[in-house]
């Protein structure tokens, strides 16, 4: 059994606001994240209505956006912030002098390699006392987006059009950035603490003051069969932020007082694992884990609020034919609360890592495309053994769950009340499914999942093989595989979590 320490007032930054973490009792770090949060959002208001495409060249835009997220790397991490600043330098000169072949091999070499390197790092410095927005959770950030661009650098200057496909084609990227887009694009302000990770297309369409009429010209006629990009030239953010704060405040207040009373630690307390009935601590289990996602909620939304305030992030024109700002959302929170599924939660949940798993592994590899997917997920949050854990308990779950859907589901399509039962029992089983699932994954360890005897485990391995023989075709509607294509269309309205108290 790990023993956590005590990293409350801790932290590789500014210790400027000691005495607010000691006043409101929240980790230093956490508030200086949240102090950096709350200036990029008054920044991006700014970066809006005074430093527009109407009001600045892109050359200025480029070198303020790169220049306070610097800053706010400093202020956060101190000299850890130059790993990631090393990242990004070491991917530019692969960029730049390797051969455009194999760029896209030689990024995700490096960076991953980086990254590995310094989880194992925190391995030891920290040893298991980890902050909950220390220094990797940029560079997992800044590692997803060297490794998409150098893919759809790859895909635009190395393969003919007809070779890519539908999602790959309008995304790759024909000439090699300069150095301050590419620097912009990895370290501007609005992404560089917590996501999320943005295609370098729309991120430069964005800068340069073709981010809303693009969106509008792709999803016009849309609109009551009306075109949107003729309806509303420049539709305002504002409501999507105000709607978006207000389900900030929300999670803020829910964390406070009942995250913090369901604390994620109580299920491997020695005393709590010896004594208490295992249903009771299933119980707990499922509750805690539900609770701890609140803080994902926020930090999410917040890094929404901020891009979108930027007026970055608009999706284009919904049904009604009211601006949305959906674009660059990360968690689908009604999604997740009422997943039916382990892939619609999956679908819903951090989505923008999603698709980056899905640009860089997904869509590349010939064979065996979601054990592959699920290890390069869990190398990417680190090397704690909770996390592979987790990425191996999603295999025969996975199986189990396309096993059940195609031998089952039909039977339960007849009538409104047999659906309804079935969601209700498949809503229930995929909220005790991710409980299990992610429970190694928060705490890190492996003791977690030994103290619920892997009943999961040979719960789906048992229905995997019974229901071998059982398949039926499915409806046509219906979706194979992990990581879909649903993944980047799915709709932001309100397995991928990292350690116990990380942001990103």
């Amino acid at each position: 059994m790990v023993e956590l320490t005590d990293t409350a007032f801790k932290t590789t930054g500014s210790k400027w606001l000691l005495p607010v973490s000691q006043y409101v009792n929240l980790p230093l770090e956490q508030v200086n994240f949240l102090a950096c949060q709350g200036f990029a959002l008054a920044a991006a208001f700014w970066f809006r209505l005074y430093l527009g495409p109407s009001h600045a060249n892109p050359l200025v835009r480029h070198a303020v956006a790169t220049l306070l997220g610097i800053a706010f790397l400093m202020f956060c991490f101190g000299w850890y912030s130059a790993h990631i600043l090393t990242v990004v330098a070491a991917n530019y000169l692969i960029m730049i002098k390797a051969d455009i072949n194999h760029v896209h091999r030689y990024s995700m070499v490096i960076a991953m390699g980086y990254l590995t390197a310094c989880q194992v790092s925190r391995v030891f410095i920290f040893n298991y006392g980890i902050l909950s927005t220390d220094f990797s959770g940029p560079l997992m950030v800044v590692t997803q987006k060297v490794t998409m661009l150098a893919f759809q650098l790859h895909d635009g200057m190395c393969k003919k059009s007809e070779h890519l496909t539908s999602d790959q084609k309008p995304l790759a990227v024909n000439v090699r950035p300069s150095l301050i887009e590419y620097l912009s694009y990895n370290l501007n302000f609005l992404s560089v603490l917590v996501g999320p990770c943005s295609d370098y297309k729309d991120y430069i369409d964005f800068i340069e003051g073709r981010h809303i009429s693009q969106r509008l010209r792709q999803h016009s006629g849309t609109c009551n069969g009306q075109n949107g990009y003729d309806m509303t030239l420049n539709p305002s953010p504002m409501s999507a932020v105000c709607r978006k704060l207000l389900v900030c405040c929300g999670c803020m207040l829910f964390h406070l007082i009942v995250t913090r009373s369901l604390p994620i630690t109580y299920n491997i307390d020695p005393q709590f694992v010896a004594h208490a009935p295992f249903l009771t601590r299933l119980t707990y289990a499922v509750f805690s884990a539900q609770a701890v996602r609140i803080k994902y909620y926020f930090a999410w939304t917040l890094a929404d609020v901020v891009n979108n305030a930027a007026g970055y992030g608009f999706k284009g024109m919904d049904e009604n034919g009211k601006p949305s700002w959906d674009f660059l959302c990360s968690v689908n929170i009604l999604g997740v609360e009422a997943a039916t599924s382990f892939k619609t939660f999956i679908d819903n949940w951090n989505i923008r890592t999603g698709i980056w798993l899905k640009t860089v592994c997904y869509d590349r590899v010939p064979r065996y495309k979601v054990p592959l997917t699920f290890i390069l997920s869990a190398l990417w949050h680190g090397v704690y053994p909770g996390y592979y854990i987790s990425a191996i308990t999603t295999i025969p779950i996975t199986i189990a769950a396309r096993a059940i859907r195609r031998s089952v589901r039909h039977y339960f399509l007849g009538s409104r009340g047999l659906k309804l039962g079935y969601d209700i029992l498949t809503w229930a089983a995929t909220q005790l499914v991710i409980c299990y699932i992610i429970m190694p994954f928060l705490l890190l360890a492996v003791e977690p999942t030994l103290s619920m005897y892997y009943y999961v485990h040979i719960t789906s391995i048992l229905t995997a093989i019974a229901l071998h023989r059982k398949h039926k075709p499915r409806e046509p509607s219906a979706t194979t595989k992990t990581f879909s294509s649903s993944s980047s269309s799915a709709q932001c309205q309100s397995a991928h979590s990292n350690n116990n108290d990380k942001i990103q």
